[in-house]
């Protein structure tokens, strides 16, 4: 019986451990999901071959367990490639942003969503899936008297950029060819301080290579912009897959260390970071927190405060 239950689970391990494997090898979108849970997968299949261990002494039990520390000991390095220097002459906050993508038919709570936005104290506000806060615009604006999306600058409602200082420039475009108007552009001015924001909404990456080229177009209009930029949204990959991990070292953004989980809300502190914060130098990160209500969203909310040096 012994033999029988370590030879099966074995077996599934052995399988668990190659698909996370496959990542050294190849960026296969239909592994995206695996590559993203790197790190919770590693350590279930380290727990995997504990109890395989107990079950019978065997090398092959020691070497699963081996594989997997070093598949979990890489990941973690991987999530912390990004993690930006601390601030050497900024220790106060320059602005405030609250990102959450607060799913596009979650009406029953979007007073719950609005209030939560009042009550943020956020310079700037992006919302993802934001239909159920179209409702909402007319009280949001007594507080943020300016805003593109819902209406403004796009008939969609995919995304809302809410800011309590004026755009000084403002834009919207496509990235890839699946879906339009998901990526959000604005410039606004920061106490003599031109700061860039761009709000994305990126595809998931098991559906084909939408996503790879929506992070194509995102490189060339990051790129693009001269001068302090943040960057924040849903990007339903963690910053440890192959092709996000491309994307931010290319771009020269940085992220903080741990990031908070925000998918799925179910599993709380224990879940991964599909939604980013990151900032280019010299911007800085001075912290990225997870808004603990979801306000019935299948996301958490990111709450950041960013500092530039100078």
């Amino acid at each position: 019986m012994r033999d029988t239950l370590f030879c099966v689970g074995s077996v599934l391990v052995s399988l668990l451990l190659a698909a996370i494997s496959l990542r050294y090898i190849t960026n296969t979108w239909l592994l995206a999901f695996i590559y993203s849970f790197q790190v919770h997968f590693a350590l279930a299949a380290l727990a995997a071959s504990i109890v395989l261990l107990i079950i019978k002494r065997h090398w092959y039990g020691y070497a699963m367990a081996a594989v997997a520390i070093a598949l979990l000991g890489h990941g973690i390095v991987m999530l912390e490639a990004f993690e930006a220097k601390p601030a050497v002459a900024a220790s106060q906050p320059l602005l405030r942003l609250m990102s959450f993508n607060i799913e596009n038919d979650n009406f029953e709570n979007s007073t719950r969503t609005a209030d939560a936005v009042l009550a943020s104290g956020a310079d700037l506000v992006n919302i993802l899936e934001a239909a159920p806060l179209k409702a909402e615009i007319g009280r949001l604006s007594e507080t943020y008297p300016y805003h593109i999306g819902c209406g403004s600058g796009t008939d969609g409602c995919d995304t809302l950029v809410l800011s309590k200082r004026p755009f000084i420039g403002q834009s919207v475009s496509s990235l890839g060819g699946l879906w339009p108007n998901r990526l959000v552009q604005v410039s606004i001015d920061m106490d003599g301080t031109p700061v860039h924001f761009a709000s994305v909404h990126l595809t998931k990456p098991y559906f084909d290579d939408f996503q790879v080229d929506e992070l194509s177009d995102l490189r060339g209009a990051v790129e693009a912009v001269d001068g302090p930029l943040i960057l924040a949204g849903d990007f339903n990959s963690a910053i440890i897959d192959p092709h996000i991990q491309r994307f931010v070292s290319n771009a020269g953004l940085n992220t903080v260390f741990p990031e908070p989980a925000t998918w799925p809300t179910k599993a709380g502190h224990l879940g991964i970071a599909i939604d980013h914060v990151l900032a280019r130098p010299p911007l800085r990160l001075l912290s990225v927190s997870q808004i603990a209500d979801n306000a019935g969203s299948n996301h958490f909310g990111l709450m950041a405060e960013i500092a530039i040096e100078r």
